[in-house]
């Protein structure tokens, strides 16, 4: 699932966008509609050409909407960059694109529009080269321009495919098993209570789990998930998702908490972060400078502290230590905005590198310094997370070889990675729990993804295959892809926690059962009933097939109902087991048994009697020494 997020200048026509393309109009708030004016955001969502359903973010323009602009353009994948084609650039198209390349959105499609109200071709190519200019070297450096009018509805199926063209390329949002979904919009629907809106991160929410709303500590449950507005049990990374929370009212939550797992996520009022001054910022930034953080959907006071020097000027960057007015949650490596509160200016912005700074830094420390260039290059645990999310799952020696580190590092980064439940040892550990170079290690996320994968696969098995017991354990392996070590693993980890049950080589959703339809039933009761009146000379494997299909024949194999003894013969159960147990009666009278002794005895053909003693042999009960068996002990 992905997220979409307009950018542009006020009036180039971004909502009208959004609605030639969606068929919704963004814009919610009657103000809105009145000045034609985006004030807050408005969300969409559509399917593109190639099948992919995204959500779409469209954010204000206008520079007294800019602080609105970032609460919604920071969980995006790629931006639909609006610049209308009878006005060009503007100053509003200049900030929203330095605030994309601060936040690092990669790539997007560049939407020139309007174009019907151009009919000068020059003037439209000398647009298009002041564009390029403009976005030379920024994130939207590569991107496409595409002529479009909403109005006339011209180029707006190139622009679908262009913009699945950019997502096609970007990998899947990360699920790290630590869900989180910065709120940006807060409401209430009568019979449900409180709803809240953000594009969710990091993992996948579930309905009827615990959820705490950061950073005020208020605890919940989930009533019920959307995404465009379709019911959902389950939540993806990267999803515009509405979260239906119990046990919370509308005015205890704000735009920028964040709802998140307990325990997951701690809240800061602190934090170290690379910054960049814009090259175009009106002053330099000095010392104790009173900003605004921009960072999730979160808007916080703050005062920066620069750290090694004095001042900023404009194109430098530098160590800041953020001193806020209110706490946040932040991860390593979010991306930021900074602006000055008055006159409003968005002044640059960066990535956390320590979200939970210990205390208040000496300035000119060197060995702060020092360090905070280290851990821009990654935490040891960062570095063993990134290693283990590469790997997937494997021995713990190759995540310990991907990662780089020495033997301390290593110690350190398992000890904190095991203490979150972040790295799972699967197996190969030794009794006293210490993980062995052969130890099969994988990430939370991954195996929660690999464990919902092989569920999903045995669901959609049981739908299309509603008569069989369940999957072939071979079959749900070479699904999965994945090597028989893991798959081993899967399977019993999951059978031990309830989730798969397991007969032989079969393996099905834990109570999973076949069910009979009244038709199917009724032509099953009518079966067995002739089973019970053949006596030793039951109808054939044919014969059973034309009666009640193949399916349901195969159901009642499954079910144990019948016994298959050949490719012709079958047996009832009772039949079967009746049968067995007088042979085996019989060889305690004697040693040997003949086929035409046994033929006899049930006052049957020589069919029926060579099918079972040849499955007799096949499972080891007897051994065949020339013409008669014996039963084996």
């Amino acid at each position: 699932m992905r997220v979409i997020g307009t950018a542009g200048h006020v009036d180039h026509g971004k909502s009208t966008l959004v609605e030639a393309l969606t068929g919704t109009h963004p814009d919610r708030l009657k103000e809105e509609r009145e000045r034609e004016m985006t004030i807050d955001l408005g969300f969409a969502w559509l399917t593109l050409p190639n099948g992919e359903d995204v959500g779409i973010v469209d954010v204000p323009g206008h520079r007294d909407f800019i602080e609105n602009m970032l609460a919604g353009v920071g969980g995006i994948d790629a931006a639909l960059f609006v610049i209308a084609a009878d006005e060009g650039v503007m100053p509003q198209t200049r900030e929203h694109l330095a605030i994309l390349d601060l936040l690092q959105v990669q790539g997007g499609v560049i939407a020139l529009t309007k174009v019907d109200l151009v009919e000068d071709e020059d003037w439209l190519s000398l647009v298009e080269d002041d564009v390029r200019q403009v976005v030379a070297g920024t994130v939207l450096g590569e991107a496409p321009i595409i002529r479009v009018s909403a109005r006339k509805n011209i180029g707006l199926e190139t622009l679908l495919n262009a913009l699945g063209a950019n997502l096609e390329e970007k990998p899947p949002r990360l699920d790290v098993g630590r869900p989180r979904l910065p709120v940006d919009r807060v409401f209430t629907i009568s019979g449900f209570g409180t709803v809240v809106t953000g594009t969710l991160m990091d993992g996948c929410l579930r309905v009827g789990e615990e959820v705490e709303i950061l950073p005020r500590g208020l605890k919940g449950r989930v009533r019920g998930l959307q995404t465009h507005k379709k019911k959902e049990d389950v939540a993806i990374p990267g999803s515009r998702t509405a979260a239906n929370i119990t046990s919370v009212t509308v005015d205890q939550i704000r735009r920028g908490d964040v709802v998140a797992h307990p325990k997951d996520y701690s809240t800061t009022a602190r934090m170290d972060v690379h910054f960049h001054l814009l090259p175009d910022s009106s002053q330099p930034v000095r010392h104790n400078t009173q900003v605004k953080l921009f960072i999730g959907a979160s808007e916080v006071v703050s005062r920066l502290r620069l750290l090694g020097r004095d001042e900023l000027k404009p194109g430098e960057t530098g160590w800041l230590q953020l001193e806020l007015s209110e706490p946040v949650v932040a991860v390593r490596s979010d991306r930021y905005i900074l602006r000055r509160p008055s006159p409003g200016e968005t002044l640059g912005g960066g990535s956390v590198v320590d979200p939970h700074p210990k205390g208040r830094h000496r300035r000119f420390s060197k060995d702060i310094l020092a360090r905070l260039e280290a851990l821009a290059q990654g935490t040891p645990a960062d570095i063993m997370m990134q290693a283990l999310v590469a790997i997937g799952a494997g021995p713990w020696k190759d995540v310990i070889a991907r990662s780089n580190l020495n033997h301390a590092q290593v110690e350190a980064a398992l000890d904190e990675l095991r203490s979150t439940g972040a790295l799972i040892v699967l197996d190969g550990a030794s009794d006293g729990g210490v993980i062995q170079n052969e130890s099969l290690v994988t990430s939370k996320g991954y195996w929660e993804q690999l464990s919902k994968r092989a569920l999903q696969e045995l669901e959609q098995y049981h739908q299309v295959n509603p008569l069989r017991r369940g999957m072939p354990r071979e079959e749900l392996k070479s699904r999965l892809k994945v090597p028989p070590r893991l798959f081993a693993t899967l399977i019993s980890r999951l059978v031990a926690s309830n989730q798969l049950h397991e007969t032989g080589p079969i393996v099905s959703v834990y109570g999973y059962e076949i069910r009979f339809d009244p038709e199917q039933q009724k032509m099953v009761q009518s079966l067995l009933a002739r089973f019970a009146t053949s006596g030793f000379s039951p109808p054939s494997v044919k014969e059973c097939q034309s009666d009640v299909g193949e399916g349901v024949y195969s159901a009642l194999i499954d079910l144990g109902l019948l016994v298959q003894v050949s490719p012709e013969v079958v047996f009832s159960r009772d039949l079967y087991d009746r049968m067995v147990a007088d042979i085996l009666d019989l060889f305690k009278t004697q040693d040997t048994l003949s086929a035409a002794q046994v033929r006899d005895y049930f006052n049957t053909s020589r069919r029926y009697v060579l099918a079972l003693l040849e499955h007799l042999d096949s499972i080891g009960l007897t051994v065949r020494e020339g013409d008669v068996r014996r039963h084996r002990n």
